[in-house]
């Protein structure tokens, strides 16, 4: 893949793509979090990154929301869905889901969908997902008591490239090597020129190291583990908690997790233990061993009269003996008992093997001294060879593990790529159900309503009912067609203007045909209040149609619920309703209420953007909320005649909440559809609403249902000026 081909995607941005390990799967599938390990390159900016390469792939403009009211209620979908994932992963890969108007970009995301809504979001698997994250490489991994070594200048710069843990050192004859083999335990050659030099010392030629590097830096993939042990624990919980089957065998998986100690060390072997504390402990084991020996000469010095002539006293001093040489002369037997149980407590404190044990023979014995003193050679010696068998007991174990590792790395990260997916997926599923929803059935047949769900985890433990589009589940029902998760998000501040021109000039199949939207039982789950409590709405629009109503009645909430419904189902995604038809659109284009009257410099700048809507494309879904409130009452009835007349003239749907339905219509060149919230009447001051629209009716203000009941409730004069007050509305 050119990367610079990407939307967004420069040359310095590429070079960054280019230092990630295999960067065009990570763009192929999505995947946020790795994108973002490129220098440089923010989670915001992976987020848009792997936006564009989505729509590379599906040749999409981009644009499909093409205002800032449009891309907030983009975001606001979008967060409903996010908001139920339990990883930062997840949270990332649904970042990506954008509305497109190409029909291939929307069927792929159905059909994962499909998978996706299927899935129970049971509470167990919820809970191992929270310790699921991405695996990490290992980190600050540094051998000391290993290096290799190259007569050639290549060869140099690629070892220190390959195996940046190991010192590389340039060595040109077999007397260089051998110098090397003094300084390190273990030596690895990179040359074959070297093969067969005689070298004291553990030197290994090993060519084809590169490709085998368990053997050279078995490290590691120890640190590896010990870096991703939770992770990895967690997803095999979450693939035995879903009843998903694992690509590794877990069992094997956590064995291997409990062979690793935290700092990447191997653990569990009894030998290596014993061979460790050997180590570790010899010195105070010597210490106690000497303390043992003295203890028996006092013992026994102490019970014992140890008498001597004076002619021999005289011989002694005059020959300058000690008292050590009284010692070997009188207690000979007893020092050698006493040396006997020194060496037996060594031994038996460091649990010594034969080998191991004779060598710690010579470590108390020579001539009689008190306190009993040790030999340094043999402990020397001794601590050689018990450092020497650790050593190489643990590189045997490290390897023998890396190994195993490196043959089950692939499928472990598999396994936990499998969870972090399935995060994925029950989020989408969570959101479908919590919101009772459906997926939408497009009128165009560019997009199925029925594909083979797509699931990017393989799963045993629920299909979707492909016959009335449902999801076994308490919470609600979606239609077998759904979202893949990696689609790319576009918002307000990513959009440029190259993209919006471009949405505007998309081809929509319906184009010159205004794409008719059917809501039934619509509940808008973005409203300021439980969703439970919200009323569902019917609704149906096609073509060019002004919505009339009360104050407070329910018009926004409806326009909001239909670039909701719209936008979701461009997404790909489920939409929260009890059935929806509709037909796709180029893009959404949403304004929202003004704030009061606009001065002369906002009203024109204002007025060109609107000059721009009706000069655009076909297809598009166009809402607008009280457009009259930008100027004055008889010139806003007027503009929005003028806007209406040319979204009628381009086949676009278009719905304009006004107050002023009767005074547009009028000055429309064509027969402009007028829908109602009807209010039902006031009780204890408070308005009663049919929050449905009814088509082709013109809803009472509440001023004119104020003037009504007050004309029912009033007789007389006063009754009759009620009257006349109704008369003229």
């Amino acid at each position: 893949m050119e990367f610079t081909s990407i939307p967004g995607v420069g040359e310095k941005t590429a070079e960054s793509l280019a230092a990630l390990d295999d960067p065009a799967a990570a763009l192929r599938d999505g995947d946020v979090a790795r994108i973002a390990r490129a220098p440089g390159i923010s989670d915001g900016r992976a987020v848009v990154i792997a936006r564009g390469a989505i729509r590379h792939r599906h040749d999409d403009p981009g644009g499909w929301a093409a205002t800032d009211r449009a891309s907030e209620i983009h975001d606001a979908a979008l967060s409903l869905v996010r908001e139920r994932a339990v990883t930062d992963y997840a949270a990332k890969r649904l970042a990506t889901l954008y509305p497109s108007a190409v029909p291939d970009r929307i069927a792929e995301v159905r059909r994962r969908a499909a998978a996706a809504v299927a899935r129970d979001p049971d509470a167990d698997v919820l809970s191992a997902l929270d310790g699921v994250e991405p695996l990490t490489e290992a980190e600050d991994v540094r051998v000391r008591e290993r290096a290799l070594a190259t007569a050639d200048a290549e060869r140099y710069a690629a070892a220190e490239s390959a195996f940046p843990e190991l010192p590389v050192e340039v060595v040109e004859s077999p007397e260089g090597l051998a110098e090397l083999a003094r300084s390190y335990p273990t030596v690895i050659v990179l040359d074959e020129q070297f093969a067969g030099v005689d070298v004291e010392g553990d030197v290994r030629v090993m060519p084809d190291a590169e490709s085998r590097p368990a053997e050279v830096v078995p490290e590691r993939l120890l640190r590896f583990v010990a870096q991703n042990r939770e992770r990895l624990a967690a997803a095999a919980d979450v693939h035995e908690a879903a009843g998903i089957d694992p690509p590794c065998d877990t069992d094997t998986l956590r064995d291997v997790l409990e062979r690793v100690d935290a700092d990447g060390g191997v653990v569990g072997d009894a030998e290596l233990d014993r061979l460790s504390e050997a180590v570790d402990d010899l010195d105070a084991g010597v210490s106690t061993a000497a303390s043992v020996a003295d203890d028996h000469l006092r013992s026994v010095i102490r019970e014992r009269d140890v008498t001597i002539e004076g002619q021999d006293f005289l011989s002694l001093v005059e020959q300058g003996a000690r008292v050590d040489s009284l010692l070997a002369r009188e207690l000979a037997d007893e020092y050698d008992e006493a040396v006997r149980k020194a060496r037996s407590h060594l031994a038996d404190a460091l649990s010594l093997d034969t080998g191991e044990a004779e060598i710690a023979e010579r470590v108390f014995g020579g001539e009689p001294t008190f306190p009993v003193e040790h030999n340094a050679e043999p402990l020397s010696r001794l601590r050689t060879e018990l450092k020497t068998a650790r050593d190489r007991r643990a590189a045997r174990l490290k390897s023998g593990l890396a190994a195993e590792i490196a043959a089950l790395r692939p499928d472990a990260e598999q396994l936990v790529r499998n969870a972090l997916e399935l995060d994925v997926e029950l989020a989408i599923s969570q959101f479908a159900r919590e919101f009772d929803c459906v997926f939408p059935a497009f009128t165009d047949d560019a997009i199925p309503d029925e594909p083979t769900p797509e699931s990017a985890v393989d799963d045993q433990d629920g299909t979707a009912d492909s016959h009335h589009g449902t999801v076994d589940g308490q919470h609600g029902t979606a239609e077998t067609t759904a979202a893949e998760t990696t689609a790319a998000e576009t918002t307000a501040a990513e959009t440029t203007a190259a993209e919006t021109t471009a949405a505007d000039t998309t081809d929509s199949d319906s184009a010159g045909t205004p794409a008719e939207i059917v809501i039934e039982g619509g509940r808008s789950p973005i409203l300021d209040e439980p969703f439970a409590d919200v009323e569902p709405v019917d609704y149906a629009v096609s073509g060019v149609t002004l919505l009339s109503g009360v104050n407070s009645g329910g018009k926004t909430s409806t326009l909001d619920l239909l670039a909701l419904v719209t936008t979701l189902a461009h997404m790909g995604l489920p939409v929260p309703a009890r059935a929806v038809r509709l037909g796709r659109v180029s893009g959404l284009h949403y304004y929202a209420k003004s704030q009061g009257t606009l001065d002369a410099g906002a009203f024109e700048s204002t007025l060109r953007e609107f000059g721009e809507l009706a000069t655009g494309a076909d297809g598009r879904l166009v809402l607008v909320d009280e457009l009259e409130s930008i100027t004055e009452p008889g010139a806003s009835a007027k503009i929005i005649a003028g806007i209406l007349e040319r979204l009628d003239e381009q086949g676009a749907t278009a719905v304009f909440v006004s107050h002023m339905a009767r005074e547009i219509r009028e000055t429309a060149a064509f027969d402009v559809a007028v829908d109602g919230i009807e209010a039902l009447g006031l009780e204890d001051g408070e308005l009663v609403v049919d929050r449905s629209p009814k088509r082709d009716h013109l809803a009472r203000s509440t001023p004119e249902l104020i003037v009504e009941k007050l004309a029912d409730a009033t007789h007389g004069g006063e009754g009759a000026f009620y009257e006349s007050l109704l008369e003229k509305f």
